[in-house]
């Protein structure tokens, strides 16, 4: 069996064809140019492994895995012109680059060309795996939404909030899982508890990807530390503080998050730390570990063969960057 980092070179090679004609240049070339901005690749990557674990990997694992990379570049593209983010990796975003109607034309036909990647795996797998990207894709625009509608609420709770990123992170994740071991032959049950090992790690995931925005290790992280706290984020660390926070913090904390002072992300942090904040969400991170554990471990296939997977879900969520 492969290692996730020999699939994502496998995947990374096979990814890197042409998946646009030339022509028109100015829809075609903005495309080719995001693609190329590359990506961790672990969605696609997991529908490999997803596959693998019932035998060897299908020509149609491949197929599904591109669509679902195309996919999430799809909601990448629309995601930076509604969040009017200027940068992706280091790059200028397809709308800064060529504009907003170029991006929303050339996020499109990313979507379109993934339907076209499915339409050529075979015919027995066709209605299951439509079935379960149709509903992921459905699942991803609510996570976005709500994503939105949450910068602007008022109030939301923590509950509020995984449930966006259950939706708007941890299903593609768990899908591609699913999708593959579809592909692989997999039992109804394994299908299930395999996408429950994926929306589990997801949510873990995002949790981890909180706690470093705002404790991890600047070298490491690769970007400053407090980003989230800079833009009034309302993730899973901020909601938790107001919940546990006495009320002069709680009354801090509203006011530094309504502000723009120059100290603002030390002196939040100081009442994150203050609250305990750094521990509950490594305890809860590992709680969602836990349960997507369990879930890998009621799949109905050799244990020697989840172990590919064990160490991806370990690395993902103990990562420092």
């Amino acid at each position: 069996m492969y290692t996730f980092e020999q699939l994502t070179e496998q995947f990374g090679q096979h990814f890197s064809k042409q998946h646009f004609p030339k022509m028109p240049q100015t829809l075609y070339e903005p495309c080719h140019y995001f693609l190329q901005l590359g990506g961790k690749r672990i969605r696609p990557v997991f529908c490999l492994m997803g596959n693998e674990l019932f035998g060897d990997i299908q020509e149609d694992a491949f197929r599904v895995a591109t669509a679902i990379e195309l996919f999430h570049n799809f909601t990448l593209v629309h995601d930076d012109i509604m969040d009017e983010a200027d940068m992706r990796r280091g790059m200028a975003t397809v709308h800064a680059k060529y504009g907003n109607n170029t991006a929303l034309l050339a996020g499109d036909v990313m979507v379109i060309k993934a339907y076209q990647y499915l339409e050529n795996i075979r015919i027995e797998f066709i209605n299951k795996i439509l079935h379960v990207f149709n509903k992921t894709a459905i699942q991803v625009c609510e996570g976005q939404q709500l994503d939105m509608d949450y910068a602007f609420a008022a109030h939301i709770v923590l509950k509020d909030y995984l449930q966006m990123i259950e939706l708007k992170t941890s299903v593609l994740l768990a899908a591609s899982l699913e999708m593959g071991a579809i592909i692989g032959g997999a039992s109804e049950g394994s299908c299930k508890h395999l996408y429950a090992f994926g929306k589990n790690l997801g949510i873990a995931f995002q949790i981890q990807d909180d706690y470093l925005d705002a404790f991890g290790t600047p070298e490491k992280f690769g970007k400053v530390v407090g980003g989230d706290i800079k833009q009034n984020k309302k993730t899973a660390l901020l909601l938790h503080a107001l919940e546990v926070a006495s009320p002069a913090q709680k009354s801090a904390l509203q006011q530094y998050m309504q502000g723009n002072a120059p100290d603002k992300v030390e002196k939040v942090l100081a009442i994150f730390r203050e609250c305990r904040v750094h521990k509950w969400a490594n305890d809860l991170k590992e709680q969602y570990l836990t349960t997507a554990l369990h879930h890998l471990e009621e799949v109905a296939v050799q244990s020697v063969r989840k172990k590919h997977l064990k160490d991806v879900a370990a690395f993902l969520i103990q990562r420092e960057y």
